[in-house]
């Protein structure tokens, strides 16, 4: 048995947030095979080629975080109700908010 085995399919969010993850990864490991291509071989032929290459690798990581942190068409939103009254409830209790009840109406 695998330690780290999944405990049946993942949900919509786990698969949205993996997808990201690895996105995040593969953006910033061309970052840094950029750098490393660029000052150990590229270099060798062009140096300018080299600064050209470590500019559009500098650009990478704020883009790498905007694409893992961008908010998803069914993410929930911190304050947009998700429609379950108990959940929505619990929600603005912790939040402080006061809703009334439709029973206390």
């Amino acid at each position: 048995m695998r330690p780290f085995a999944s405990h049946g399919p993942a949900s919509y969010g786990e698969d949205v947030y993996a997808r990201r993850r690895h996105l995040y990864f593969a953006m910033m490991g061309t970052c840094i095979g950029m750098f490393v291509l660029a000052w150990a071989v590229v270099r060798l032929w062009s140096v300018p080629a080299a600064v050209g290459m470590c500019l559009f690798a500098m650009v990478i990581p704020p883009v790498a975080a905007i694409v893992a942190n961008r908010r998803g068409p069914d993410d929930r939103w911190w304050d947009d109700p998700s429609g379950d009254p108990k959940s929505d409830e619990w929600w603005d209790e912790l939040d402080g908010k006061r809703r009334p009840r439709s029973h206390d109406q």
